[in-house]
């Protein structure tokens, strides 16, 4: 219990105390996002946050791991510096989407070949189980990509990448230590220091942004320790925190980013367009434009990302395909209505700009 909890803030001095020394150095350099339509801040800010968090989180978790039992941790660091190192380069020199998926499938190869990290069953869903090989290793890349772009993706407010990882790793880390994963419940509080240690200067006025450092960083440790969750659930049937509807589970504490990306690209395609075309359809902007701040919009999403995840936990002895549906139903009526509130703003605004006018030229 020590090392988990000692991991958590080492993790989380080592990312606060650094990203002060990050803000003026990328300041002096004029290493800053760019302010352009589309974005939601006004200001000029760093966007090297994720440089602190992969720091503050690759120190704690080197330190306090226990190599004897987690042996496959060498590999696992090398995933973890391929995403650094094309974060790094695409914050401060932008990269071509190809590219950067390049170097995302070589980070889940070596996870998958070197670190075990495999999903290899589909546990009763479709009533299979049991995987083959090739298909084992083309689901668990296109799930570890995936991932690993959905938190890139609703890195767009203030707080809220930050905050949603910040729940699901501490969820997932709290179980690990519970069924005596302790490696991986170290790996989890790690990222969740660094992560907390981060937030303080990201919330709104936002001093530093993470960038694709540490978004991309966050989606492959949770990418790593959802399907390490769904594994060790299948080794320890009958244990009292074994978890029956796993998959879904795991989908339940996933479901803002996973669920908002699906969204997004389903309309994208619908409008035939392509689905990595730059937008404003994200839940996190729908938020932006009801009216809501930064912090009141990441407040809102965390809380429902919380509710998701205790909702999961409490039925999760539900089937696999009944839980799904269930989450998957509740995430489309919510945002369905959300979409909705704000065409209804949208229509009362230009309604009333059409009034003033009328009133103006009458």
């Amino acid at each position: 219990m020590y090392a988990v909890l000692l991991s958590f803030i080492t993790a989380f001095v080592g990312s606060y105390a650094i990203i002060p020394t990050i803000i003026n150095v990328a300041l002096q350099k004029k290493l800053y996002d760019d302010i352009d339509e589309r974005r939601s801040h006004k200001v000029i800010t760093p966007s090297l946050g994720g440089v602190a968090i992969f720091a503050g989180f690759i120190f704690s978790l080197t330190y306090f791991t226990p190599f004897n039992v987690f042996n496959d941790l060498q590999y696992t660091l090398c995933a973890f510096i391929v995403i650094f190192l094309i974060g790094v380069k695409d914050d401060i020199v932008p990269m071509s989407p190809y590219k950067k998926l390049l170097g995302e499938v070589m980070a889940a190869l070596i996870l998958y070949f070197k670190s075990g990290v495999k999903i290899t069953s589909l546990y009763g869903f479709f009533g299979i189980n049991e995987i083959p090989e090739w298909f084992s290793l083309m689901i668990t890349i296109f799930t570890i990509i995936v991932i690993i772009n959905a938190f890139n993706l609703i890195d767009g407010i203030n707080g809220l990448s930050g905050s949603i990882t910040t729940i699901i790793v501490l969820t997932l880390g709290s179980w690990f230590y519970l069924v005596d994963q302790i490696s991986l419940a170290i790996m989890a509080f790690s990222l969740a220091g660094a992560t907390v240690g981060f937030l303080r200067y990201n919330y709104t006025p936002a001093q530093i942004f993470m960038g694709d450092t540490g978004a991309l960083l966050l989606g492959l440790v949770s990418s790593i320790l959802v399907i390490k969750f769904i594994n060790v659930n299948q080794l320890i049937v009958g244990h009292p925190y074994a978890i029956a509807a796993s998959p879904a589970v795991a989908v339940g504490i996933l479901i803002l980013p996973l669920f908002d990306t699906a969204r997004v690209f389903a309309i994208r395609i619908s409008h035939g367009r392509s689905p990595f075309t730059p937008d404003r359809l994200h839940i996190h902007h729908l938020l932006l434009d009801y009216g809501l701040t930064h912090t009141q919009a990441t407040i809102l999403l965390t809380v429902v990302s919380i509710c998701f995840t205790t909702f999961v936990f409490f039925f999760h002895s539900m089937s696999t395909f009944k839980l799904l549906f269930l989450i998957l139903v509740f995430a489309a009526i919510l945002s369905f209505m959300l979409q909705k509130a704000v065409e209804r703003k949208r229509l009362r605004f230009n309604s009333g700009i059409d009034l003033q006018t009328d009133e103006k030229f009458r």
